[in-house]
């Protein structure tokens, strides 16, 4: 049996129903660090302070982090943070494991391969048969999707990534099944 492991789950917030139903399937097989609608009061506070507590209360107690993408993540600023923060390293914030799951909303899906400009930059770095992150196919099975989890897991003490990229400072424009 595969350990449960403490999941953070980035994901663009038009793919909320994909989020849901990943956490649901997953119910009893991880520890769910996600942040939830309820738990951030992000009309009075500032993007500092928001990026800050979503790093200190929930990426830092994650182990692993899954990226869901759908169409339009790649473009996505807040997703590119917290694919940063779950990859930097630091005395307080260990380093989580990760991995991206393409969502049957995803131009790829239904491909063969992805186009890596059709996936968020900061993830589609570190991906790779022998790279730090890994990326999948929607499963609606939870013992694969814990499998995949564990094997980050693994990895991210095994595999130095990739975080060398500028964070991006605003939303990516156009049309999201054409790529930057």
């Amino acid at each position: 049996m595969t350990s449960r492991h403490k999941v953070f789950v980035s994901f663009y917030h038009d793919d909320q129903q994909y989020k849901d139903r990943f956490v649901r399937m997953m119910d009893g097989h991880i520890v769910d660090e996600s942040v939830h609608d309820e738990d951030i009061d992000d009309e009075n506070l500032m993007t500092e302070t928001i990026r800050r507590t979503i790093r200190e209360d929930f990426i830092a107690d994650a182990t692993v982090t899954v990226v869901l993408v759908g169409e339009c993540t790649w473009q996505r600023k807040h997703v590119d943070w917290e694919i940063g923060s779950s990859l930097r390293h630091t005395e307080t914030n260990p380093r989580c494991g990760l991995l991206g799951i393409l969502l049957p909303t995803h131009p790829n899906y239904h491909t063969d391969k992805y186009d890596e400009n059709l996936v968020p930059p900061r993830l589609a770095d570190n991906c790779g048969r022998d790279s730090y992150a890994r990326m999948y196919k929607w499963s609606d099975s939870p013992s694969e999707v814990q499998e995949w989890i564990h094997d980050a897991f693994l990895r991210r003490d095994k595999i130095y990534p990739d975080n060398s990229r500028l964070q991006f400072k605003r939303n990516r424009s156009g049309d999201c099944s054409q790529g930057w």
